[in-house]
């Protein structure tokens, strides 16, 4: 699984329990938590990741 901001990858066929997921365009897209924390806002204002 790879962080679909910055491309971090993890093991494993699930994300950690500190990742994030956004559905965007119908699509699950998983946020490592560097890139969560930064655009926390953004997230929880619903805002594309294009956009941010």
């Amino acid at each position: 699984m790879t962080c679909g901001r910055c491309g971090a990858a993890t093991a494993g066929p699930t994300p950690p329990v500190t990742w994030t997921c956004s559905v965007e365009n119908g699509h699950r897209v998983y946020f490592c938590d560097s890139c969560a924390r930064d655009n926390l806002r953004a997230i929880e204002g619903r805002l594309d990741s294009s956009w941010w």
